[in-house]
């Protein structure tokens, strides 16, 4: 996410703790807020789907291909 918005976000958040917000504010908090959400989950996904798992044996197994057939490696 840019660091324009980051700022945004900090900014409207300082400014929502006295209560000064308009609606227009609330509303682009609102957006910016899910923006940064989306962002910071899509960052999860690209280390899980890249994770894997080395059991005792020595094998490794990526988390993509376990999310795949659960049951398989239980």
């Amino acid at each position: 996410m840019e660091q324009k918005k980051l700022e945004r976000i900090n900014e409207l958040a300082r400014k929502a703790k006295t209560g000064e917000l308009t609606v227009e504010e609330q509303e682009e908090q609102k957006l910016l807020r899910q923006e940064y959400i989306e962002a910071y989950r899509n960052s999860l996904r690209a280390q899980l789907e890249n994770m894997v798992i080395v059991d005792k044996d020595g094998n490794r197994i990526s988390v993509k291909s376990r999310k795949k057939d659960p049951k398989k490696f239980s």
